[in-house]
Formats: C-alpha cells, sequence, structure tokens
C-alpha cells in the first residue's frame, strides 16, 4: 500500500517506520525539524525486547507539504488530539475520496472528528497500547507492550498492516476498547507530575492508590453513562483497582508484566510537559469530567489532578515533580 502517516512523531515515526521496513510504500508528513535528522541518517528503531532496526532515508517519503496525501491508499493519522481538525481539512483537500483513513491517536474525540470533517470517508478508530519515546533525533524507542486494535471493516487491514514486529489486530467493538485505553492512560497525567519514569512511579504505593482512585472515579462514571469498556490487560478491569493498591512486593509479583518497560520510560504527557508542549490532558482527564458532570458522578481526585496538569502546563519549566501527597490534599 501506498501510506502516508500524517504526524511523524513518535508513534508516526515508530509504526511509519514499522511499515516501510515491511515494504511498504510509506511517506512521512510532519515538521522539518522531525524529518531534517531522518533525511541525514535515516529512521533508527529499537524497543525494550530488544528490536533494532535501521530504515535508510531512501526507503522512506519525507513530505512537509500535506499535497502528498493525494498519493495515499491509507491515510494514519498520528498528530496529537488538537491538531485532528486541522489535518482533516487537509485531508479533505488532498486525499482521494477512496483512501481509508485510521486514527493512531489517543482518546475518543480524534476519530468523531476525522468523521464529522470526512463524511462518507472510510474512517476507522484504532487503539495503539504502546508508548514511544525518542532518545534521540531520529530514532523511535518502543518502550511498552502490545498489539495495535483497529476497528473491523472491508480489507483485512490488519492483516495488510501486521509485520514481525510490530502485530495489528481487528475489532467489531473498538470504542469498547478506546475506552479501555482511555481509562489506562489516565496514568500520563500523573506520570508527568510526578517526574518519575513510569516504573519507579508503579513501585510506589501512593502513586499507585492515586491510580486506582481516579480509575475507580472514571469507571464510576463510564458505568453511569451506560458506556463499556475493556482493557487490553490480563485482569477483568473491577479486579485492576485492587491489583494497584496492594503492597508493593505483592503487587510486583503479581503485575510482572506490568512492569515489563524501559526502567526510564514516562509516558507521552510526561515528555510533552518537559519539552513545554500543550499536553492532551483534555482528550482524557476532561473526557470523565465530562462524564462525571453528564451523569452527577463526583470526580474530585480526577479534576485535581487535571486542575494540577493544567497550572504546571500553563507555568512551563517541566515537571513539577510533587508529592503525590498534594494530591491528596487537594492542592
Amino acid at each position: 500500500m501506498k501510506i502516508v502517516v500524517a504526524g511523524a512523531g513518535a508513534i508516526g515515526g515508530f509504526t511509519g517506520g514499522m511499515l516501510a521496513a515491511d515494504g511498504h510504500e510509506v511517506a512521512l508528513l510532519g515538521r522539518p525539524r522531525i524529518l531534517g535528522p531522518i533525511r541525514e541518517q535515516g529512521l533508527t528503531l529499537t524497543d525494550y525486547a530488544g528490536l533494532s532496526m535501521k530504515v535508510p532515508a531512501e526507503a522512506l517519503r519525507l513530505e512537509t507539504d500535506p499535497a502528498c496525501l493525494a498519493a495515499a491508499d491509507l491515510v494514519i493519522v498520528a498528530v496529537k488530539t488538537a491538531a485532528t481538525a486541522e489535518i482533516a481539512a487537509a485531508i479533505a483537500a488532498h486525499a482521494p475520496a477512496d483512501a481509508r483513513v485510521l486514527s493512531f491517536q489517543n482518546g475518543i474525540q480524534s476519530a468523531r472528528t476525522l468523521r464529522a470533517a470526512l463524511p462518507g470517508w472510510d474512517v476507522r478508530a484504532c487503539m495503539v497500547p504502546f508508548n514511544v519515546v525518542c532518545p534521540e533525533p531520529g530514532h523511535f524507542h518502543r518502550a511498552t507492550s502490545g498489539d495495535i486494535v483497529v476497528e473491523a471493516g472491508p480489507g483485512a487491514l490488519a492483516e495488510a498492516l501486521s509485520t514481525p514486529a510490530m502485530k495489528v489486530l481487528e475489532s467489531d467493538r473498538i470504542a469498547e476498547v478506546q475506552w479501555g485505553k482511555l481509562l489506562i492512560n489516565l496514568t500520563n497525567a500523573l506520570n508527568a507530575l510526578s517526574g518519575l519514569p513510569l516504573q519507579k512511579m508503579l513501585l510506589d504505593r501512593r502513586w499507585r492508590r492515586l491510580m486506582a482512585d481516579q480509575m475507580t472515579e472514571a469507571m464510576a462514571a463510564l458505568k453511569a453513562a451506560g458506556i463499556a469498556f475493556r482493557p487490553q490487560t490480563p485482569l477483568p478491569p473491577a479486579l485492576i483497582p485492587h491489583l494497584l493498591r496492594l503492597p508493593t512486593p505483592l503487587f510486583r509479583r503479581i503485575a510482572a508484566q506490568m512492569l515489563t518497560i524501559d526502567p526510564e520510560a514516562r509516558t507521552s504527557m510526561a515528555y510533552d510537559i518537559e519539552a513545554g508542549r500543550p499536553t492532551e490532558i483534555d482528550a482524557l482527564q476532561g473526557e470523565i469530567l465530562r462524564l462525571g458532570a453528564q451523569t452527577g458522578v463526583a470526580t474530585p481526585l480526577t479534576a485535581r489532578i487535571a486542575a494540577r496538569l493544567a497550572r504546571a502546563e500553563a507555568a512551563g519549566g517541566g515537571s513539577p515533580r510533587i508529592d503525590p501527597r498534594e494530591l491528596r490534599e487537594g492542592g
């Protein structure tokens, strides 16, 4: 397939590179500061499990002009949620109407925004479970595990996009999968506020209890709204908060798979706050706060986390590296 990855950041760079290495004709549409190092030295792909490959620049089309969308059979949208409307307009202006569009973005709203802007197009929601970091320009490192899930539809897309090191599945219940991922992604804000590597944060019971209590609020709001959710975890959703609240030695033994991540990995929101970029807090905690308001379910901890993250984002200067007690005490 001729694939255009719209948004050559962490997720777009890694998945686009993997698809190019598997023989697809891939164009990365992004900013010059991201594409420049790739043009000079190629694309380096690594992961927590030992993956190591190099994709030469000649194996990719590196584009800054959205006119490149005209050649797409498939568009993978990997921009931040706030840029979805802008990229949707570019797709409408340049891409063929029979091109399929996949949203590799966080949250629930992005695919809805794409569908509203592209009526009649084959637009599909997706869920990308893994975290990708950029140790240096042109180097994309997958720091956690999981398989991409694509909304079911015609064309056997999951089979076409699967590679030996990046499995893609299809689901006819993609909304449940997305809400399940959103529940897990509520941790992103805590990680950004803590300033800790994710693994270290998971081994601190105080932070895990905040994760559990926030997830409990969110699940109550989802149930009140009649929304089903399906986290991609071995445990039933109702048991996850109980697991997080366990003493650390017991948690470490039972949740070994959760800790199979790079010791220095952080969430995407943690990297955004350190770089002074806008975060996706509205697409994550914001969704739960809106549901809570609609259903009358109290979400005070989620509100405190969202407010504290917003303050940190406005102040700049990176993570505030707060003590978890600050969120317990309403700071």
